[in-house]
């Protein structure tokens, strides 16, 4: 059953813009799709919620979030037409566009951007007596590799296939949810965790102060190919201090969250969601501090690889952006 009231009723009214002709004597709903609960996903999937729903009583459109397996899952549900929106990461869209990977069987061509959010670095967290000081240590370590369908499993599927590294080098590779994998780590059953998030991240927070767990550099020949290769990767830093126990900047790499729908969803709905973010960017940009310093300009072209809704696009011209 689908877990949203069909929006393309809006529609028939004849709107071709957004105007007083939208507002519904009914409410509508949409559903962002957007990952575990304590990440960084969630918390932009409520905030952009937020700002919609301050105008419910004109527009008539109720915005909910849903808590999900992430990136994946959340561009395959969004093609099922059981997501409206949904947050993904930049290497995954770009997958999705073009039929690769985890996406092999087939490119999703109805998918469409919206705007990309944060930058997500690639996060290698390990237990301080586990002796892991670079990603080539985790052979013959207890590891947790991420869920299916989440970001954080298919950037380390790339990572550890271009390292040459097989999950049969390790002693453990679990698929324990982001909301699991800190207080795995410092009950000792796993000696390391990845986790592809925006910081400061709570469940990065969480094991770094209950146990002392160490950030760790993701650096090399290998991620320097993998950056120069591909469109939708960038070196990143995590500076130091922002985390208990961990006073020293790590490098690493990483990709961009990016906020995705359907062509299928109409232009109005997501003309509305758009102005909803950008006519209350100071409170957005409030709502977590990963959003600190977010730049409109740099949102609506990093890290899109699908073409961006018309919906959208009707905001940003009349914004001057395009």
């Amino acid at each position: 059953m689908k877990r949203f009231v069909a929006i393309g009723a809006m529609l028939a009214m004849g709107a071709a813009a957004v105007c007083p002709s939208v507002q519904a004597a009914e409410t509508k709903f949409v559903t962002i799709g957007t990952g575990g609960v304590t990440g960084v996903y969630y918390a932009a999937g409520g905030a952009i919620c937020r700002l919609m729903n301050k105008d419910r009583a004109k527009h008539g459109i109720r915005c909910s979030v849903e808590s999900t397996g992430g990136s994946v899952y959340n561009i395959n549900t969004i093609k099922a037409g059981e997501l409206d929106f949904g947050v993904a990461q930049s290497d995954v869209q770009y997958n999705a566009v073009k039929g690769m990977v985890q996406f092999k069987d087939g490119a999703v061509g109805d998918l469409r951007a919206v705007f990309s959010i944060h930058p997500e670095p690639m996060t290698l967290v390990a237990r301080k007596d586990a002796g892991i000081k670079s990603f080539a240590d985790l052979k013959g370590k207890r590891v947790n590799i991420g869920n299916p369908g989440s970001g954080q499993r298919a950037t380390m599927e790339v990572l550890m296939a271009a390292e040459g590294m097989k999950t049969s080098d390790l002693s453990l590779a679990s698929e324990l949810k982001p909301d699991e994998h800190g207080a795995a780590l410092c009950d000792n059953k796993i000696d390391a965790f990845v986790y592809v998030v925006g910081h400061p991240a709570a469940n990065i927070q969480d094991p770094t102060t209950t146990c002392a767990a160490q950030l760790v550099n993701v650096t090399g020949p290998i991620v320097d190919k993998l950056v120069a290769e591909h469109p939708y990767y960038a070196k990143a830093v995590i500076p130091g201090g922002l985390y208990a126990n961990n006073p020293d900047s790590v490098a690493t790499f990483g990709v961009v969250a990016s906020f995705v729908t359907s062509s299928k969803v109409s232009a109005d709905v997501v003309y509305l969601l758009v102005k909803s973010v950008f006519e209350n960017f100071d409170d957005f940009k409030k709502l977590h501090p990963a959003f600190t310093h977010l730049d409109p300009k740099d949102m609506i072209k990093n890290g899109l690889s699908a073409p961006l809704h018309e919906g959208a696009v009707k905001y940003y011209k009349e914004k001057g952006w395009m």
